[in-house]
């Protein structure tokens, strides 16, 4: 048995399938306390969680990053540390991205994305959305099985953001070759490049974005790389390309979570499936109630600024804070019974899976539409969806594994089998 105590979150792989016990024992402390060898604080409390997220007193320079970052300041050494974060910022890993950014820089970054994700940019990417579902499911409908993460979850997503982005469509073959290794056999070929995938998606966006400034054409590129800041100024191709990264790795990642997770608890929750399917307007609900009880977002950090609180706890300046948004949505002072999956949970909107305040998740609006586009379809293609037993173990007493990251919460694999709707 795990010793809560002592574990260290990080690195322990035997908090991998299974969080949320640990997350209950250090609630059951306090919802805001220290935790792990590197004693960060923990926040497993919802209303903590909201505090935090709304107060300027926390610095989102370690989102990422968290207590290996680098800085090289603590708790104690002063009682603002404002201006050594400034000094020390540029070193930290993913310093350069959106979720690292503080006001005004972050202000000025966040509208610039409002420019590039408008609401007709969106309509014409749902437009894509029905096509491409029903073209991603003819790859094995017909199996009546599949592995749906290789099979559908995470083409499906990465097609959908380079669709919203603009990647032209002789070129998504060589995105799914480079991100969505498993469909690599299918292409027959070899992934055109063997060293980082974000750095040859950096490589790509630059070089897409200098050659619509150099020759704008009328696609969504052009317009990507002509946006400008509120001020009229034209942001540089680094910084565009930075955002253009960030959403696409992003955006691909919660949504392949969020789609594969719903379809597991269609599949674990005898009669959701005919309930979803007999009432389509129930779909959104139970979404937003798989992002409550598997937020694809395991934790995120921020640094106290100046010495501050957290409800009655007392926050040093230079400490860094560990948010658990899976741990917060399972609050019982918040969600009653939360270990449990309702569907018709009335408070379910309030769940905070996409976070809140400045750095609420720009994609959810996306995330949501491939969730509820992909279920409806799926329900239209698919009856008698279950987990495959040979896979995963016969019902009440599953096997499944997960990414062994501390940062995202997602299924590694997730094996099921179908009757085709013919």
């Amino acid at each position: 048995m795990t010793d809560f105590e002592t574990v260290d979150f990080f690195t322990d792989e035997a908090l991998v399938p299974d969080p949320y016990p640990y997350f209950d024992h250090l609630r059951s402390k306090c919802p805001v306390g220290h935790a792990t060898p590197f004693n960060v604080l923990a926040v497993t409390g919802y209303d903590e969680a909201l505090a935090v997220y709304k107060d300027p007193a926390f610095s989102s320079c370690v989102s990422v990053a968290g207590p290996f970052s680098g800085m090289p300041f603590g708790p104690g050494d002063t009682d603002d540390v404002t201006e050594l974060i400034e000094q020390h910022r540029g070193a930290v890993p993913m310093a350069e991205h959106i979720t690292s950014q503080d006001p005004p820089l972050h202000t000025r970054t966040r509208g610039l994305l409002n420019k590039l994700i408008t609401p007709k940019r969106l309509k014409e990417n749902e437009d894509f959305m029905w096509r491409l579902a029903d073209l991603q499911l003819d790859t094995f409908i017909d199996t009546g099985a599949c592995e749906f993460l290789a099979g559908y979850a995470k083409p499906f997503s990465l097609l959908v953001i380079a669709d919203l982005l603009g990647v032209p469509l002789e070129d998504h073959e060589e995105f799914k070759s480079v991100f969505a290794l498993e469909t690599v056999g299918e292409l027959g070929k070899e992934a055109p490049t063997s060293h980082n995938p974000l750095e040859w998606l950096n490589e790509k966006f630059y070089g897409y974005i200098e050659d619509r400034r150099r020759s704008p054409r009328e696609d969504v590129l052009t317009e990507l790389a002509q946006a400008k800041h509120e001020d009229g100024s034209t942001p540089e191709i680094e910084d565009v390309m930075n955002l253009s990264t960030f959403l696409f790795a992003a955006g691909t990642e919660t949504t392949t979570k969020l789609v594969s997770s719903a379809v597991r608890f269609i599949g674990d929750n005898p009669g959701a499936e005919k309930e979803l399917r007999d009432d389509r307007s129930r779909i959104p609900a139970f979404l937003e109630e798989t992002l409550r009880m598997e937020s694809p977002v395991k934790c995120h950090f921020r640094m106290a600024r100046t010495t501050t609180k957290i409800g009655d706890v007392e926050v040093p300046a230079g400490t860094t804070v560990m948010l658990l948004p899976g741990a917060c949505n399972r609050d019982e002072r918040k969600f009653a019974d939360p270990n449990t999956f309702r569907a018709d949970r009335p408070n379910v909107r309030e769940q905070i899976a996409f976070i809140r305040g400045a750095h609420s998740c720009p994609g959810a609006p996306l995330a949501r539409a491939e969730g509820r586009i992909s279920l409806n379809r799926i329900l239209d293609r698919m009856r008698d969806i279950a987990i495959s037993a040979e896979h995963h173990g016969p019902a009440g007493d599953r096997n499944y594994t997960y990414e062994p990251t501390f940062i995202m919460r997602g299924l590694s694999e997730l094996h099921i089998t179908f009757t085709p709707v013919t």
